[in-house]
């Protein structure tokens, strides 16, 4: 990334804590009022920043809209949140969606546990790439050559015990994961947390997201856990029925 977009970028989130003057922004970015201005003025011109009557800079409107138009094209998150609701109100226990974007696996919705210990975990937030179960789903439908590509490039702590070690068992998981058609993470981010996971694909098959249910072993066992992948599954397939245009389901089937 080139240093002045770098710079201009860097000054967004700084506004996000609020107005700023020229000085503030100035100083945080480490350069000379000249250049804050310049990097402000272009922000402005595109709608990104707004100075206000007390010549302090705030997040622009154009901002804002670009976000909202961002969020309302993730169809996906729209169609899905309905069955992600009434699967919760089912089992439960804490539902995510993810979806795969620029290398990172991100959950773009979540329902919440009925139960008093729940998860930590939150919207736009990466999920752990070599353990997490939306994970392997969504890297395991990645043509051959991208996952062995892709493998050699992570790093693979060791969370707990039952983590995944290397990119050869990495790569093992994701070759069961793609022909199973589901995926688990029972323990392998935290020991007390337990995960079944499956696939959302669009009309031509591939996997365009990946839905999961979650709880703690104080909650159900791993055992438990497992026997609400057949509704998972069914709901997953609800799901990619609305996405690739099929005929909609109308409800989850118990």
């Amino acid at each position: 990334m080139s240093q002045t977009v770098d710079r201009a970028l860097s000054i967004l989130p700084l506004l996000a804590e609020g107005p700023a003057d020229l000085g503030q922004v100035a100083g945080r970015l480490d350069v000379h009022k000249s250049t804050a201005l310049r990097l402000l003025r272009t922000l402005h011109e595109h709608g990104l920043v707004y100075r206000q009557s007390d010549q302090r800079y705030r997040l622009g409107a154009r901002l804002f809209a670009l976000a909202q138009e961002a969020m309302e094209n993730l169809d996906v998150r729209e169609i899905a949140h309905a069955h992600l609701v009434r699967l919760n109100e089912k089992c439960g226990h804490t539902v995510h969606l993810a979806v795969y974007e620029e290398n990172e696996v991100l959950y773009i919705d979540k329902v919440e546990s009925r139960y008093p210990v729940r998860m930590y975990s939150r919207i736009g937030k990466p999920v752990a790439l070599t353990v997490a179960a939306v994970a392997k789903l969504l890297l395991a439908d990645l043509p051959e050559h991208e996952r062995r590509v892709l493998a050699e490039k992570l790093d693979y702590p060791m969370y707990t015990s039952r983590s995944t070690p290397h990119a050869t068992a990495f790569l093992q998981e994701l070759a069961k994961v793609r022909e199973q058609g589901w995926a688990t993470d029972l323990g392998g981010h935290e020991e007390s947390i337990n995960c079944v996971a499956a696939p959302i694909r669009g009309a031509d098959g591939r996997v365009v997201a990946a839905m999961s249910v979650s709880a703690p072993n104080v909650v159900v066992t791993a055992d438990e856990l497992l026997t609400l992948l057949p509704l998972v599954r069914r709901t997953a397939d609800a799901i990619s029925g609305e996405y690739s245009g099929r005929t909609p389901v109308k409800d989850i089937p118990a």
